[in-house]
């Protein structure tokens, strides 16, 4: 009986398989309804996608259109399309190899001096999403290292191609990215100094007012190599580098414990779109 049972369930399992096949070579396979879209309806649907914010349909999009018609313009604007949607999705990974792939193959192109902006674009936003500033943290307390990187991007667009209509706005970030830098040393200071290591905290303080010297983080640098100063026993030097704060700062917030503090680095709320 129990054999007769085995035989019977075996029997099923194997109908089963076989309306399961049978079923499946009936269904229609599935076709890439884009394949014979002519360039500029690819285009257009993909600039549809990008429009609505569905970023990843768009690049699927891009990349058909240049894998079907790799020669000419919008080949071109398709790669820069496909790093912008990469940026704008925050896949900074993605969007950087984007970028360099571009310049690479097309280092003449009249709008290459995007993909320069654009990779100092993705730098600056590194790990605060997309030009939000809502946060809370201050930049200056992270790694300086994607700080530093965004700098020479836009240094290298600068350098590269002063009369850009991306320089001004490239010049603009660079100052800000110099006092993040500078701000960064001072975070640092101030770790220090609350910790009672003075002479490091001293280090980093005149490290800013060195390296940064036009950078409004030195205000607090120089305050810092004063408190420094004062805690390490050298009141000479504290007060030589009172002298120097005094004449430079003479209404400093820092000399008004009660005065009000706004944070420097909340200030960007800008969109940026390829060139066309």
């Amino acid at each position: 009986m129990q054999k007769k049972l085995s035989r019977v369930v075996a029997n099923t399992v194997a109908t089963t398989l076989l309306l399961g096949l049978s079923a499946c070579s009936l269904l229609p396979e599935k076709t890439d309804e884009t394949k014979n879209w002519p360039v500029t309806k690819l285009y257009a649907e993909a600039r549809e996608e990008m429009a609505g914010g569905h970023y990843e349909a768009a690049i699927k999009l891009f990349e058909r259109l240049e894998t079907n018609y790799p020669f000419g313009n919008y080949a071109a604007q398709a790669q820069m399309e496909i790093a912008y949607a990469h940026y704008k999705s925050q896949d900074q990974a993605q969007a950087l190899a984007a970028v360099e792939r571009f310049i690479k193959l097309h280092p003449n192109h009249p709008n290459v001096d995007y993909m320069y902006y654009l990779r100092g674009l993705i730098n600056f936003n590194d790990q605060i999403g997309f030009l939000s500033f809502v946060y809370e943290q201050d930049p200056t307390e992270r790694d300086p290292k994607a700080t530093r990187e965004a700098f020479a991007a836009f240094k290298a667009l600068v350098d590269k191609f002063p009369d850009s209509i991306y320089a001004a706005d490239s010049i603009a970030r660079m100052k800000y990215l110099v006092n993040a830098m500078a701000q960064y040393e001072v975070h640092v200071a101030n770790y220090y100094h609350d910790r009672g290591a003075y002479l490091a905290s001293l280090n980093r303080a005149m490290a800013a007012v060195s390296d940064y010297q036009d950078a409004p983080a030195r205000e607090e640098a120089l305050f810092l190599m004063m408190r420094n100063y004062d805690k390490l026993g050298m009141p000479e030097l504290r007060d030589d580098t009172k002298r120097i704060f005094v004449r430079n700062y003479p209404n400093s917030k820092y000399l008004d414990p009660n005065a009000g503090e706004k944070s420097w680095w909340k200030f960007w709320a800008k969109s940026n779109r390829p060139a066309r």
